[in-house]
């Protein structure tokens, strides 16, 4: 006993480690748990984009083509039917028509495309809050 070095495990003693090491060690714990909760928010945020761009994407092709097809029997009926009297001005009031609409449905996108959320923008405002939580943490 007395040339053997001491080992406090034998008397039911652990040594406990110092704790600014438990510390440091909680600490990267809850910034690997924040690091984990913001990526899991942006993956969702990116997949509910995606989803959403490829929804409106759809329905926009499916407007497009019936549209087309209306405006292009329209077109038709109109220039049948002065077909012998004004032609050169039906052709004309038609193609006058369809630039204005085309402004007009240009303007609508515009304006959609623009009252659109901001991309990640919760994920943004989550982070905005971690740095001032932070920030205020002694």
């Amino acid at each position: 006993m007395h040339g053997e070095p001491y080992d406090s495990e034998q008397d039911g003693e652990r040594p406990q480690r110092p704790r600014v090491l438990e510390a440091v060690r909680r600490m990267l714990a809850t910034v690997l748990e924040l690091a984990h909760t913001r990526l899991e928010l942006f993956t969702t945020e990116i997949e509910e984009e995606i989803q959403r761009a490829a929804s409106i994407l759809l329905w926009g092709l499916v407007a497009l083509f019936f549209g087309t097809l209306t405006v292009l029997f329209i077109a038709v009926t109109v220039l049948v039917v002065f077909w012998d009297r004004n032609r050169v001005l039906a052709a004309s009031l038609i193609t006058v028509s369809f630039l204005v609409l085309t402004v007009i449905f240009a303007l609508l996108a515009r304006a959609r495309l623009r009252a659109k959320p901001r991309f990640m923008a919760a994920s943004i405002e989550e982070l905005k809050r971690d740095k001032e939580a932070l920030e205020r943490s002694p």
